[in-house]
């Protein structure tokens, strides 16, 4: 096992904590204040993992922490027998109690990773989920760019193919027969494909779902990539977001109703796709590695 001292761990918690918090604070002032956002508040209200976990730094399984008292007490943790010095862990008990997750995750990431992507979604997804708004009603307190009307001639007019039950699971109740998939929750690694907006923001949940057996630098990959994904995500999405500012930048949208706006979607989603393949191989690596032990 390699062990970090207290001055080594503490620097990299540091770096952590302040690398997260340029995402969290923000998130932070505005819970205070009750002022939603309708693109980042996603990361930390659709998922699960709290901003304060999100800030906390693990080494993952095989380092341990000298003089780390502050972790023992943590969930996975404990004090490694036979240490010289006081050095806390995660545990193997830990990690052999998480192997239907590690396989789980391996097969999933795994199935993904090796299915073509599909570059020809456009982000419809977000178009589904308020087709005939006026009857269903819609998951944003923000009017649609093209109205009602607009918006679901869009729908009607485009082929819907959403792989990813998370999204799919969000559209409005005429809008899922429009869908030429059908995805579930148990059949994911059947549809998943690594082109998919929300798989690529997933590889976040999957990663902080490892904590603490992997290292907190992958989880902070994984939600940057997610937090950048989202914001394309939103972009494409029916609603109007004018006067809305992205870090100090102005929302602009992109129209997939037009051609241009298509061709810049499929750009920019290749882009993600080349992103999130290296942290997908990444977390299927930390999945073996923990299941061999």
């Amino acid at each position: 096992m390699e062990v970090l001292s207290r001055e080594e761990w503490q620097a990299c918690a540091a770096a952590h904590a302040a690398r997260i918090d340029a995402f969290v604070q923000p998130h932070l002032v505005r819970r205070e204040s009750r002022v939603k956002h309708p693109v980042h508040d996603f990361l930390f209200t659709y998922y699960s993992q709290r901003p304060a976990q999100l800030r906390r730094w693990h080494p993952g399984y095989g380092v341990g922490l000298a003089d780390g008292a502050s972790y023992a007490g943590l969930k996975g943790y404990a004090v490694s027998a036979g240490s010289t010095t006081e050095c806390v862990a995660v545990t193997a008990e830990h990690v052999a109690s998480q192997r239907v997750l590690l396989e789980t995750l391996r097969r999933l990431l795994s199935a993904t990773a090796g299915r073509a992507a599909n570059f020809g979604c456009f982000g419809l997804h977000e178009w589904a989920m308020v087709y005939r708004a006026a009857e269903h009603g819609k998951r944003h307190d923000w009017p649609l760019r093209l109205g009602g009307g607009g918006t679901d001639a869009v729908v009607e007019s485009h082929r819907i193919a959403c792989s990813h039950f998370d999204a799919y699971r969000f559209f409005t109740e005429p809008a899922r027969p429009l869908n030429t998939l059908s995805p579930t929750s148990t059949d994911r690694p059947d549809f998943e494909q690594p082109a998919c907006l929300h798989a690529g923001m997933d590889l976040y949940k999957h990663a902080f779902r490892l904590t603490p057996m992997i290292s907190s630098d992958l989880v902070a990959d994984c939600f940057e990539l997610a937090r950048d994904i989202r914001i394309l995500d939103m972009r494409a999405a029916p609603y109007d977001l004018s006067g809305l500012e992205i870090d100090g930048h102005e929302f602009e949208p992109v129209r997939i109703e037009t051609a241009a706006g298509k061709a810049a979607y499929a750009e920019a989603q290749r882009g993600f796709a080349e992103r999130g393949a290296p942290l997908r191989a990444r977390l299927v690596a930390e999945c073996e590695r923990l299941l061999a032990e």
